[in-house]
């Protein structure tokens, strides 16, 4: 049975050769408050395209994409108070999420290219055209050659050859039985480096260092491999594998293990996923049945203006069909859940679980992939898969989302203890200022740092949460945040509120590798080994 798509309704897509240089002043161009969440989604196409045949799945077409809508340049005369209202600040996307940009001297579809008539610039030995010569200034003596008119194909999001054939060929026996290809799977090998074509020696010591972190990512896969192939999982040996970082092809089982998604014994699994998914699909199915009419208006409303912030700037999530699926997964929980209904963030909490899922079927980037090339059993695997693990997820932290959001208030309060504990001058020093932990931790606690990380360290860092157990994301979660905090002490006291408040709303973490996490865990745990059997000295300062 397939899943009936929500109502149509306009989209915010990319160009797939849309480029956007890093802006380090990103936090001040592109900061909206929550007071904008009053607007009214566009209406354009809602009342035409809401109704389909009762027996008919409408047919998925590639995704079109189109530019995305400038958001307004904040004021530069921002009062302090407006500014620290402010809890849906988003991050710049990392410039990993776009495209690359062309290579020099091949033109990129759809642009132009200057020309010299007369002679290449000096220094030039191979007839490509200096960098200095592109762009929109006018040069004496050149030419303009190339598209004057963006590729149709390109903006139609007609697939290509590749997009298609990234696809893995046994995705239908992946829907299954997931292990099937994810245990006899080789580990990705490092990439040579190359330069010109020229591969370059490496010094043997760093010959050495690649030779050692290629056994030590070996071993460790093994044992994963070990544990994951036996009849009945060890979910204990299996914590103690996740904590260090999951391999990622291995990452959608270890994570429906983990979450209790997919049963520990082998003979039942491929029989409680075509229950679950069979559940989902249901589930959908009656939450649209009645149309839009149907619909809790006030939910759907404010999905209806979460979704396309969600991830601004990724292909992914400018893709009609992903925004779908994000609409149906949010609507659903929303309606099974009625203490708390829809709150904005649970939207970002999907995008780890989403792209981590349609990883297991495909051979690239996910956030570059268009998922209405998939199957429709292949999607559909992946929404209700992604739909099922967040609904674990928010099991543990429901009281984040229900009225008045009481389990944020007290996180926020025991993380502001804790700060005064393991850093006396910065807490000093953010009470001299007037900055209130709710001011800028609010946001910490309701969207899990996933608005300060990119989803790649996201992933690393919710292997280490799903490894601790079901309170990780709220208990670990205070810790982790106080390390986070910790970590720009020295900074931080050096600046007033509205730098702290800027600062602090967008960290400098858009470099941040695993290696940044891993030492942002062992310090929580450390905080968390020293403080969470001491709570009568919380609110001694």
């Amino acid at each position: 049975m397939a899943a009936r798509p929500p109502p149509a309704r306009p989209h915010i897509g990319i160009h797939p050769s849309f480029n956007v240089k890093p802006n380090t002043d990103w936090a001040e161009d592109d900061v909206w408050d929550s007071a904008s969440d009053s607007e009214s989604p566009r209406q354009s196409t809602l009342a035409h395209s809401w109704r389909y045949s009762a027996n008919t799945q409408p047919k998925r077409q590639p995704s079109p994409a189109t530019a995305p809508k400038p958001v307004p340049r904040a004021s530069s005369n921002s009062s302090s108070s407006t500014l620290a209202q402010s809890y849906t600040h988003l991050n710049a996307p990392s410039p990993s999420s776009y495209p690359p940009k062309s290579e020099l001297g091949q033109p990129a579809k759809g642009g132009w290219t200057m020309v010299r008539k007369s002679s290449v610039s000096q220094g030039s030995t191979d007839g490509r055209v200096s960098s200095k010569f592109r762009g929109d200034a006018d040069v004496d003596g050149d030419m303009v050659v190339g598209d004057l008119e963006p590729d149709i194909g390109s903006v139609a999001g007609n697939p290509t050859r590749q997009e298609r054939s990234s696809i893995k060929s046994d995705a239908e026996e992946i829907i299954n039985d997931p292990f099937c290809r994810l245990l006899l799977s080789s580990p990705p090998q490092p990439k040579s480096t190359f330069s010109n074509g020229i591969r370059h020696s490496s010094r043997p010591s760093d010959a050495e260092r690649l030779s050692r972190e290629s056994s030590i990512r070996t071993n460790r896969r093994l044992k994963f491999n070990d544990c994951l192939s036996k009849e009945d999982v060890n979910i204990a040996d299996l914590r103690k594998l996740a904590w260090a970082g999951t391999p990622t092809d291995l990452r959608p089982v270890v994570w429906s293990i983990l979450l209790g998604y997919i049963p520990l014994p082998s003979n039942l699994r491929a029989s409680t996923l075509a229950r679950k998914r069979g559940e989902y699909l249901s589930l959908v199915e009656l939450a649209f049945a009645r149309d839009r009419q149907g619909l809790d208006q006030q939910i759907w409303h404010q999905i209806e203006i979460d979704v396309p912030r969600t991830r601004p700037g990724v292909r992914l999530w400018m893709q009609a069909s992903t925004q779908r699926s994000l609409e149906r997964i949010l609507y659903v929980w929303a309606i099974r859940h009625p203490a708390s209904g829809y709150v904005q963030g649970i939207n970002d909490l999907v995008t780890p679980f989403f792209q981590v899922f349609l990883s297991a079927y495909i051979d690239s980037d996910p956030e570059q992939f268009d998922t209405s090339l998939l199957p429709e059993n292949v999607l559909n695997a992946v929404e209700a898969d992604s739909f099922w693990c967040l609904s674990r997820l928010l099991d543990g932290i429901q009281d984040n989302y229900i009225s008045a959001q009481p389990g944020i208030h007290r996180s926020v309060k025991r993380m502001a203890e804790l700060v005064a504990r393991i850093d006396a001058p910065l807490f000093a020093h953010l009470e001299a200022q007037n900055v209130e932990f709710m001011q800028f931790a609010f946001r910490w606690m309701n969207c899990l740092l996933m608005r300060e990380i990119s989803v790649q360290n996201t992933t690393r860092m919710w292997d280490t949460y799903l490894a601790e157990g079901a309170d990780a994301f709220s208990q670990f979660h205070l810790y982790v945040c106080s390390a986070f905090l910790v970590k720009w002490s020295t900074k931080l006291r050096e600046m007033d509120f509205q730098g702290i408040i800027m600062f602090l709303q967008s960290p400098p973490t858009q470099d941040w590798g695993d290696h940044e996490i891993e030492l942002l865990l062992s310090e929580a745990f450390v905080l968390n080994s020293i403080w969470q059997n001491a709570q009568s000295h919380f609110n001694a300062k």
